[in-house]
């Protein structure tokens, strides 16, 4: 066998939900291009996982109307900011859009350094997302007035300072359509019934290699070009 390929048997045994993996599947994680992983690390971290997920963790399941919140308020916010950017000044439409499309693929961006570094290795939201890791299907997210604030503190006041309130509503507005693409997909890859050669069902696939090997890769998801920049693609 070719030593720049390595092989696993994903049988989706300790998966849940709607995004384990059929039996006898096959990952090629090739040297360079894709994440090379260690068998003895894939089993060693995945033993972390359920280790962690019998631990004591304080109340992450959100009631069914505030998890869905996000589906809401949302599109009402971006909405909301984009129209005070056109009532405005309606003549930089052009900057607008390019602030608005920015905001999305940044989005992406910080999507991937999040899932990366903060859901996977900051001690108490990584036990947070341990409790998603163990049961796919449980409404686990972040309550919406918190990310909200986090939107406001993080993306809206640092824009302010360095362009003019319209741009810097369009840019933030563009980060919450991110947003909300993300926990969009991100709920219909656990729970809806998606056609495997869709968008979606790649995206799943892509998924379910992230929930099989953990921290080991995929944390784009939503897109995996920075799994691809940075080197952490596994690759079905």
């Amino acid at each position: 066998m070719n030593p720049d390929i390595r092989r696993a048997n994903l049988t989706g045994e300790e998966d849940s939900g709607a995004s384990t993996f059929p039996s006898g599947s096959v990952v090629s994680v090739k040297r360079g291009e894709n994440r090379r992983i260690s068998p003895k690390r894939s089993v060693r971290s995945r033993r972390h996982l359920t280790a962690s997920a019998k631990e004591p963790v304080p109340a992450t399941q959100l009631s069914r109307s505030a998890f869905f919140a996000d589906f809401y308020a949302y599109p009402a916010a971006s909405a909301a900011l984009v129209v005070f950017a056109f009532a405005n000044n309606p003549h930089h439409w052009l900057s607008f859009l390019s602030a608005l499309i920015v905001g999305v693929v940044f989005w992406s961006f910080v999507e991937y350094l999040l899932h990366r570094y903060v859901l996977h290795h900051v001690t108490w939201v990584k036990k947070q997302h341990d409790v998603h890791h163990h049961d796919q299907m449980a409404l686990v997210g972040t309550p919406t007035w918190f990310s909200m604030l986090v939107f406001i503190a993080f993306v809206t006041m640092p824009a302010l300072l360095m362009t003019n309130a319209e741009v810097a509503a369009c840019f933030t507005a563009g980060m919450m359509l991110g947003y909300l693409w993300y926990v969009t997909a991100h709920y219909g890859m656990h729970h809806w019934k998606v056609r495997p050669s869709g968008h979606l069902g790649r995206l799943r696939r892509r998924h379910a290699l992230h929930h099989h090997f953990d921290d080991l890769g995929n944390f784009g998801v939503t897109s995996g070009f920075w799994d691809h920049i940075f080197r952490t693609n596994i690759k079905s």
